[in-house]
């Protein structure tokens, strides 16, 4: 069994407000950690705000905060917050995000998102000692800012990479990675850019996508509307055209034509049988455990349908 076995939260289905018994019986499960993410559902905090409260072993993490639509200041009170209500047991994940989920929904420029995510996580770094921070970087500026109330421990701050130079930001600068819509496979060419330039054993969080126990037809119908949803994002599109994922380019061609059925159908099955895990739960059981296998420290389970509490119980570990 892996040291940690994580579920994305919160849980589809039932509503935020009743998922307090679902939470409480993670540990007893086996499952270590919880990981909420940030795009047009719940905020990255308050999840983990009650799952602190509701199951007080469990790590939480944010994967992922988006860097630019908060400002520094404003997502170092968060974070600290966070940090304080539950010490020791949260991990603060930022990342680029998405030209859709900053410009197109919140009005932000999306303008030269490396040096956003470089230069937050300085500032993070700063601001999480309780020092005053005054400062001028490449994508803003910071005057004499400090945390009326600094988190002890302060949190290990992990960045979302998909591509080489945000993952050797993430080994060199942070405490690890976090990774997304890539297979185990995918995981050997993306972990030495964390380690080879960073600490030997840095952190890398995966998010898995599962859908066990639906049958096949469904499951990849439903795989296939994420997949492109997703690997149509310009971000998403570059990571796997680096990952030299060349069969997925009729998909790429028929979505840029507006053709959307036939970007659906143009994707073949092994990349959603790769990308999606389904099938019995005990095989897909088995292939997150190839995750870790290949180099993850962290797998967590990003269910795409299905009962809350029987894909926790199913694929417990």
């Amino acid at each position: 069994m892996p040291q940690r076995w994580g579920i994305t939260v919160p849980l589809s289905g039932v509503p935020l407000r009743e998922q307090r018994e679902l939470i409480r019986a993670l540990p007893d499960l086996g499952y270590t950690d919880v990981w909420s993410a940030e795009a047009d559902g719940a905020d990255a905090f308050t999840p983990l705000t009650l799952a602190a409260e509701w199951a007080p072993t469990l790590r939480l993490g944010t994967a992922i905060v988006p860097a630019f639509t908060r400002g520094p200041a404003l997502l170092a009170q968060s974070a600290a917050t966070l940090a304080s209500l539950a010490p020791g047991r949260f991990a603060l994940g930022i990342g680029t995000s998405s030209d859709v989920i900053v410009e197109r929904w919140n009005g932000i420029p999306f303008v030269e998102p490396y040096k956003r995510v470089r230069d937050l996580l300085d500032f993070l770094r700063r601001a999480f000692t309780g020092e005053k921070v005054t400062g001028e970087w490449d994508s803003f500026s910071v005057q004499g800012f400090r945390l009326a109330e600094a988190p002890e421990p302060a949190p290990p701050v992990l960045v979302a990479a998909l591509r080489p130079g945000m993952l050797t930001l993430a080994g060199r600068h942070g405490d690890g990675a976090i990774v997304n819509w890539l297979t185990s496979a995918d995981v050997k060419a993306v972990a030495p850019h964390v380690r080879d330039y960073g600490k030997p054993g840095a952190e890398i969080v995966a998010r898995i996508f599962v859908l066990p126990d639906v049958p096949t037809d469904e499951a990849r119908a439903i795989a296939r509307r994420a997949i492109a949803a997703y690997l149509n994002v310009p971000v998403y599109r570059a990571f796997h055209e680096w990952l030299g994922r060349t069969e997925l380019t009729p998909m790429w061609r028929a979505w840029a034509s507006g053709d959307r059925a036939g970007a659906l159908a143009a994707i073949p099955d092994s990349v959603v049988d790769a990308l999606v895990l389904h099938g019995p739960a005990e095989s897909v059981r088995e292939q997150v455990r190839a995750y870790v296998e290949a180099g993850v420290t962290t797998p967590v389970l990003a269910p795409l349908g299905g009962s809350a509490a029987r894909v926790i119980e199913s694929l417990a570990p």
